[in-house]
């Protein structure tokens, strides 16, 4: 039984974070988060707006998400991907009505991908 996403998330080191054409941050335990659609980073000193398609590497907030650990995950109802970081940080994905904004994958391939108004699990 495919474990949630908040279980799978929860406790992992982001180990790297890659840009362009879309945002991949690499967790330890070979776990990749990838972001295809426009994100932000909010935090005690505001909210940045990022855009991966427009992105060339890591700007801002972004330099400061490796070696966070992602304390909490999930999603809201309307289908959005937050992530919380130990840093400061939180991560918010919204949804999309046309395209899966984010996925979870491993190199087994995708634990958890998004759809409109939520995520579906892959059996791993």
């Amino acid at each position: 039984m495919p474990q949630s996403l908040s279980t799978t998330l929860a406790g992992r080191r982001v180990e790297s974070v890659r840009c362009p054409g879309a945002l991949a941050l690499g967790l330890s335990g070979e776990l990749t988060v990838t972001v295809t659609g426009d994100f932000r980073l909010s935090g005690p000193h505001g909210v940045e707006h990022f855009y991966p398609s427009l992105a060339g590497r890591p700007t801002g907030g972004l330099l400061r998400l490796p070696a966070s650990t992602v304390t909490a995950a999930g999603t809201t109802q309307a289908g959005a991907l937050v992530l919380s970081l130990d840093c400061g940080l939180t991560l918010t994905v919204p949804p999309d009505a046309t395209t899966a904004p984010w996925t979870v994958t491993t190199p087994a391939g995708p634990l958890f991908t998004a759809l409109p108004g939520g995520y579906s699990t892959t059996p791993g």
